[in-house]
């Protein structure tokens, strides 16, 4: 009699932990892409690293997928199913083990929510500085596989930045730890930046240690409207480079704009700004300075308004214009895409330029709207849905603006990752020799291509 591969997962791991039900299955298909997904054959929910190593022990014995879920939360389809894959669910996995004042570390488990282990930190005078904008739902363990970024990246980095070491399971079911969580290490080669990034494709996390800062100071920051995007640019570049390094620098351009004044009326853009920059810092010491620095710097540019907060409450209300993007978006026209791409901060202003004649030639909106401090915007092509004419044109124009940032010396994904939704586009990205190169490594550690196949590269 064959034995089923539920059977299988049952003998190893506690059975209410072995889910085959349509309905669960159904629900854990796919993540916020909502990226078209397969049936998979099972979702297993293991509590430890031990029960983690048997499941893929099992998958590896049967030639079977797997793909790691969890908050899925990515937009890039990343953690959707695959055909008689098993879904592994770490967010059970969910435990702080603890957090090292002295060392500044945090050693958690990857199905750890993002903004509870920032929580958690702050209560010892420490700081978890990657933030996504998908925190409060987010996993530790899908940040590390994407390298998720957010709006502090300008100063603090991004995900990787903070990953000092991990504990993972390889595609036969072994435990390793990539290296000792000090902060120098050059022994060998760096196989934890490598992992981390690689969208489960290499290795299933199962322990971070994570790097923490001590706590920052308030947050406080300037908001400035301007007559265009290219002047908002040249502000952003002017604070970028300059001596007092913010710790977030946003941009809205006119469409954005445009669906902000509708939903938010009471924020008061003015009808004549068509761009919009926030300027923040969180320093301890010399805040007020740094907002000086700040103003002067988008006055010199032309600023058309300019709001100062002098403290975290008043921020709040000049961030409720960048938190409401996506809404004011959806306002604009009932379709939207997705966009994730980064260019040198300096081809900030040509990009805009190419986009402007990509919407020109194919009668479409686009909203550039992101985190120009480190060149990383999210074009947002948005459109009439019921218009099928309207909709194959913005879908044109999100693969041009692809293009248009691998021209510029950039990438097609600034923090969101491959997935399967941008599969198409690495090929403007890397040579045949370079992508050649990185599926011999994914061999390496899977050499029969059980993690999560079919992604990433």
């Amino acid at each position: 009699m064959t034995v089923s591969i539920v059977d299988l997962l049952r003998d190893r791991i506690p059975p209410q932990q072995v889910i085959e039900d349509p309905a669960v299955l159904t629900a854990h298909a796919t993540d916020a892409s909502r990226a078209p997904a397969a049936r998979a054959a099972v979702l297993a929910r293991p509590a430890s690293t031990a029960e983690v190593a048997a499941v893929v022990q099992v998958a590896a014995s049967a030639g079977i997928p797997i793909v790691p879920q969890g908050g899925r939360s990515g937009l890039v389809g990343g953690s959707a199913a695959i055909d008689g894959a098993i879904l592994l669910d770490l967010t059970g996995l969910d435990r702080i083990l603890s957090i090292d004042s002295v060392d500044r570390v945090a050693v958690v488990q990857p199905g750890v929510i993002v903004a509870d282990l920032q929580r958690a930190v702050a209560e010892h005078g420490l700081f978890y500085a990657p933030d996504p904008a998908s925190a409060d739902r987010a996993t530790i363990g899908g940040t590390i596989g994407t390298n998720a970024g957010g709006m502090r990246c300008i100063k603090y980095g991004v995900t990787r930045d903070a990953v000092r070491s991990l504990e993972v399971v390889l595609a036969d079911g072994t435990v390793e730890r990539t290296r000792p969580a000090t902060v120098k290490g050059v022994a060998g080669l760096d196989l934890t930046s490598l992992i981390v990034g690689s969208e489960g494709t290499l290795a299933v996390v199962t322990e971070a240690t994570l790097a923490l800062h001590p706590a920052p100071g308030p947050s406080r920051g300037v908001c400035a409207t301007f007559p265009d995007a290219a002047s908002a640019f040249e502000a952003a570049n002017t604070i970028a480079t300059g001596e007092r390094l913010p710790s977030a620098l946003e941009f809205l351009d006119e469409v954005a704009l445009r669906g902000v004044r509708i939903i938010r009326p009471d924020l008061g853009i003015p009808e004549d700004a068509r761009a919009w920059l926030l300027v923040v810092t969180d320093a301890h010491v010399g805040g007020s300075a740094d907002l000086d620095h700040f103003e002067a710097a988008v006055r010199e540019h032309g600023a058309l308004t300019i709001a100062r907060a002098e403290h975290p409450a008043a921020l709040d209300e000049l961030f409720a214009a960048r938190r409401s993007l996506n809404a004011a978006l959806i306002a604009v026209r009932s379709g939207t895409t997705h966009g994730d791409l980064a260019v040198p901060r300096s081809q900030l202003p040509a990009f805009a330029v190419g986009a402007e004649r990509i919407r020109e030639r194919l009668g479409v909106e686009i909203s550039l709207a992101g985190h120009v401090g480190d060149g990383n915007l999210h074009p947002t092509v948005v459109f009439d849905g019921d218009d099928q004419l309207a909709v194959e044109a913005a879908h044109r124009a999100e693969r041009e603006l692809l293009e248009l940032a691998q021209q510029l010396g950039g990438t097609i994904a600034g923090e969101h990752g491959i997935g399967t939704v941008k599969l198409d586009g690495l090929v403007g990205e890397s040579s045949p020799r370079i992508r050649d190169l990185q599926r011999r490594i994914k061999a390496v550690f899977d050499p029969h291509g059980i993690l999560n196949p079919g992604r990433k590269i």
